[in-house]
């Protein structure tokens, strides 16, 4: 049997144009922590677009949840070019819960991506490389390839070693048998050592259900075969049904990448294994800028994909929170950039009033006290003229206490009913993500005082807390006497 041509799945592989279409490997560490916002599943609309007052984790926000079902509807209809969205409202009313459900309800093959004003402040790329990438890794690209695959459950991995020809020490693999087979038959194939590399990087093992490509030898882990399924309820493995077919076929492969996994699949190119490339990688810096000319260049290549037929592009969401955080050459920057025809949804959060547009500080006469350039939640007026301005309210008491309810059940934590009242009235004097953090606490203080056999969190278990935490208004009143009485002595 021919060997499948030499190559390593993890290395990107270019086209006959030089540009790099296949991202590089995706990371393989977990994120073993919940997030803050992990029980938000969607806005919560009814079928007429109309907010439910309790649904897929939301509470409360009713007419900023409607406006986002209707931008939702704009991004579904491809009519989202040059309407940035703004978020604005007080800290802690669901600004970022609200843009985590606006990318629920798009699904996983749509891309979100995610910011903070401040962390375009980089000593490593320049800000506007910053904002650029990450407008290129909130836009998709759906890949439709049809490939000539090898496919079907390993019943056999052998390596077979040779004697060193650059050394008499040592052995190496001169080739690797693998046994595949399917619902229709079985097939041995006779491959190259470096596919045995990409199955080494993969972890495959007997049983696993697997596609190899005949062209470039990318070898693809799809899961274990449902063959050795076992009785457990709660099993850690991804089981699939056994291919159906021939061995070798023809296979309709769809790869979902972002244009900034092709920008940095290009613009960093994979070395070799030796000791030197190793250390020049480990060396270099984490960040790369990414040139204009790369990016046009990509571009072409994606155009001319899109025009064939072979690949579709799909607009994602870029949400930037602490907007008020870029100075004037990113708003600069985010103009044109929201005029490009390949530009994503955008959506931009503040909680700022009317404050002053970093960057502008110096603007005016040399020597002069000029405060800047003051403009409404810290955003020049020709892009705010741009947005369509969502407002998020503070939450009212029964809202506070249904959020707190909700909590509870989630993290298991039993409350008397004057408790809850309690927290719920405090949420609204100070805020809910006080109450909120005051929770667990609250638990962990019942339990250490009363046992599992406690009857839940108590009112003098929150006053307690009270006496041991202060909320930000409390804070700042000591603040104040403490500089009164300074100031009177």
């Amino acid at each position: 049997m021919s060997a499948i041509a030499s190559s390593s799945s993890s290395a990107p592989q270019p086209n006959p144009g030089g540009i790099i279409t296949q991202p590089p490997p995706p990371s393989t560490l977990r994120e073993s922590r919940i997030a803050t916002h992990s029980h938000i599943k969607g806005l919560g609309l009814a079928d007429d677009g109309t907010a439910m007052d309790f649904s897929q984790g939301f509470i409360g926000q009713n007419l900023a949840r409607e406006a986002l079902g209707l931008h939702l509807s704009l991004l579904k209809l491809g009519r989202h070019s040059g309407r940035p969205l703004l978020l604005v409202g007080p800290p802690g009313t669901g600004k970022t819960a609200l843009a985590l459900a606006l990318s629920q309800e798009l699904g996983s093959k749509v891309p979100f991506c995610a910011m903070v004003g401040s962390e375009v402040y980089s000593g490593e790329v320049k800000k506007t490389e910053v904002l650029g990438s990450c407008f290129r890794r909130a836009i998709g690209l759906r890949i439709k390839e049809t490939k000539e695959v090898y496919e079907g459950e390993v019943t056999e991995l052998t390596p077979s070693e040779a004697e060193n020809p650059l050394s008499g020490y040592g052995k190496t693999i001169s080739h690797v048998i693998v046994g595949l087979k399917t619902v229709k038959g079985t097939k041995q194939l006779r491959l190259d050592p470096s596919v045995y590399e990409a199955i080494q990087k993969e972890r495959v093992v007997i049983g696993d259900v697997i596609y190899i490509e005949a062209n470039t030898g990318a070898v693809k882990r799809v899961g274990r075969s449902d063959a050795y399924a076992s009785e457990y309820d709660l099993e850690a493995e991804e089981y699939v049904p056994l291919p159906k077919g021939d061995v070798h076929k023809r296979k309709e492969l769809v790869q979902d990448v972002t244009l900034n996994d092709l920008d940095m699949a290009n613009a960093k190119p994979q070395g070799g294994q030796d000791i030197m490339s190793v250390m020049g990688q480990l060396v270099k810096g984490g960040r790369t800028e990414v040139t204009d000319k790369l990016r046009k260049e990509i571009n072409k290549v994606v155009d001319k994909y899109i025009e064939q037929g072979v690949a579709e592009l799909v607009p994602g969401v870029l949400f930037i929170d602490e907007v008020h955080m870029l100075d004037m050459e990113c708003f600069t920057y985010l103009n044109r950039a929201l005029e490009s025809p390949l530009s994503p949804y955008v959506v931009l959060a503040s909680n700022r009033g009317i404050c002053t547009i970093r960057g502008t500080e110096y603007d005016g006469i040399l020597g002069s006290s000029s405060e800047g350039i003051r403009s409404p939640h810290g955003i020049p007026v020709d892009l705010l003229d741009r947005c369509m301005i969502v407002k998020t309210s503070l939450y009212k008491k029964e809202e506070i206490k249904r959020i707190l309810e909700m909590r509870c059940k989630i993290e298991n934590i039993q409350i008397t009913g004057e408790a809850l009242d309690k927290l719920a009235e405090q949420g609204e004097k100070t805020s809910l993500r006080f109450v909120l953090q005051l929770l667990t606490p609250s638990n962990i203080l019942n339990k250490t005082k009363t046992g599992s056999t406690g009857g839940g969190v108590s009112m003098e278990d929150i006053e307690e807390l009270n006496d041991l935490f202060l909320d930000a208004k409390r804070s700042t009143g000591i603040l104040k006497d403490l500089e009164d009485l300074e100031n009177k002595y």
